[in-house]
């Protein structure tokens, strides 16, 4: 089973997933943290997210490519 974060939580990239977000130069790299909104209502598996310094709205970005701060991150 998938783990999303929680609505309302502060998020990074997934190791995992770094690298291939550097290639894609997505917009979000050098505004995180992020701050997890929720889903897409009818756009399954995408989120909202606001850059927590910037206040920038991203929305449209798998879920997945996302993990919770650590309580250490915070």
């Amino acid at each position: 089973m998938i783990e999303y974060p929680r609505p309302l939580s502060l998020v990074k990239n997934k190791p995992s997933w770094k690298a291939a977000a550097e290639s894609y130069q997505f917009p979000f790299l050098n505004d995180m943290p992020l701050v997890y909104f929720g889903e897409i209502p009818n756009m399954r598996e995408h989120g909202i997210f606001v850059g927590y310094s910037s206040g920038r709205i991203y929305s449209g970005f798998h879920i997945d490519y996302f993990i919770e701060l650590s309580e250490d991150e915070i």
